[in-house]
């Protein structure tokens, strides 16, 4: 408390760090760059469509499965559970006088320049695929939600899941019925019967659905101008950039986006209640756990991946599983992370991920300036082509790796990235330390 009364709030920096909590970022925020990069390339009408425009050779194939499998969405699930447990990082400081409102105050400071920082991604960097913005606004509704208890805040957690499980139940049962109506009329066709209007309009759905990953006139016409804006000038690019944002914001995006990270941070927030994603459990426990998840998140989304590359209009289980495997898989990786980091090879291994969870916020921010702004943009290297999902993620892992490496070296002299020193000087609201000197570190 400062000498006017007031609590005086200060950043978690140097030892007061939870290791682990920065491996998980770290992991994350490189490994995001793995799901972004082909997005930056394009074509991305074309890719929307048909996944296997931008490349279906055997190695795309596997490289494509083996990422929806353990990857997937992941990386969202682990930032979102550590948005979480951030917020249980700061609500600690709320047992001071006067706590809970200095504290909420900060907590709302910190998420609303997050908004702006997510906004700026979008409109100067040129980035669609932007999460700070989302994750912003899942934010703002979160700190009320901090005293509830784990039994609470994990049905609260799941009632996203339980929403995408529910309503595709409803289109699952649709596509059985459909199946069944067709495989009658093409049983009807075989005995040289005449097809009644039943068995007419369900065979006329059917191919309906079978020309789903056919290049339509509609999609061409969209491709042949997002390559006209990837080949032209810079404001092309940009314009059409920024509506490709305002075209998912239409579609409901954004929205989607909130209610899933909101409910995976209330799960976040009950992972560290329970001391799970912070390391307090036992071994055992944390094995026992990530063979539990990843049994069920890692075998439902190995069923869909052969569900979807069957490219055809049948029911897919993975319709209703997707969310729950989702969050699943993500909560394997906290369980293996939390147990390899006990072992002295696979923490070392692990070590120099915990630089770039120190300076997350600024490598998201290099990512797109890398990807969108470098090696795509029309005014720099302007790369254009059908380059491959394996080429794709391999070039991903390269410069994921290269920016690890360039985290260790920054962290070595400096507190924290550039983008992290702004948002916390915003937030504090006072210039925060930059340079990595010793008397500001013994100090804190």
């Amino acid at each position: 408390m400062s000498e006017t009364g007031e609590v005086r709030l200060d950043p978690v920096r140097g030892k007061a760090r939870i290791e682990v909590l920065d491996i998980l970022r770290g992991i994350a925020i490189l490994g995001i760059f793995t799901m972004n990069l082909p997005f930056m390339a394009g074509p991305t009408e074309l890719m929307l469509r048909d996944f296997r425009q931008i490349g279906w050779a055997p190695r795309d194939q596997m490289a494509w499965s083996i990422i929806q499998i353990f990857w997937e969405g992941t990386q969202r699930g682990l930032l979102e559970f550590l948005f979480g447990a951030a917020l249980m990082v700061l609500a600690a400081k709320a047992m001071k006088p006067d706590g809970p409102v200095a504290v909420a105050d900060l907590y709302i400071r910190r998420a609303l320049w997050l908004l702006l920082f997510g906004l700026i991604d979008i409109f100067v960097l040129l980035w669609p695929g932007d999460i700070l913005h989302v994750y912003a606004l899942a934010a703002l509704f979160l700190f009320p939600f901090r005293h509830l208890r784990p039994r609470v805040l994990i049905p609260l957690g799941l009632v996203f899941a339980t929403f995408v499980a529910v309503s595709s139940s409803f289109q699952y049962v649709e596509r059985v019925q459909l199946v069944a109506s067709v495989g009658t009329a093409h049983a009807h066709q075989a005995q040289g019967k005449p097809l009644d209007k039943a068995d007419k309009t369900a065979l006329a759905e059917w191919h309906k659905k079978l020309d789903r990953y056919k290049i339509d006139k509609d999609t061409r016409e969209k491709a042949e101008a997002e390559s006209k804006a990837r080949s032209g000038g810079y404001m092309g690019y940009a314009a059409y950039l920024w509506g490709s944002w305002l075209t998912l914001a239409g579609k409901g995006s954004v929205y989607m986006g909130i209610a899933e990270a909101f409910c995976a941070m209330l799960i976040g927030i009950a992972l560290w209640k329970m001391g799970i994603i912070q390391g307090q459990r036992s071994t055992r426990f944390y094995a026992l756990l990530a063979l539990a998840a990843y049994g069920f998140g890692l075998g439902a989304r190995a069923i869909g991946v052969v569900e979807i590359t069957s490219f055809q209009p049948i029911p897919k289980t993975y319709w209703i599983t997707n969310e729950y495997a989702r969050i699943a898989v993500s909560l394997g990786h906290v369980a293996l992370v939390n147990l390899l980091v006990r072992f002295r090879v696979p923490h070392a291994i692990l070590k120099p991920f915990v630089a770039a969870g120190q300076v997350a916020f600024s490598l998201y921010f290099l990512e797109q300036i890398i990807g969108i702004n470098f090696l795509f943009s029309p005014i720099a290297l302007g790369l254009k082509g059908v380059f491959g999902w394996a080429t794709l993620w391999g070039w991903a892992t390269g410069i994921a790796l290269t920016l690890l490496l360039a985290a260790n070296i920054w962290t070595r002299y400096f507190v924290s990235g550039p983008m992290e020193w702004a948002w916390r000087s915003l937030a504090y609201w006072r210039r925060q330390p930059f340079r990595r000197l010793p008397e500001v570190e013994e100090s804190r």
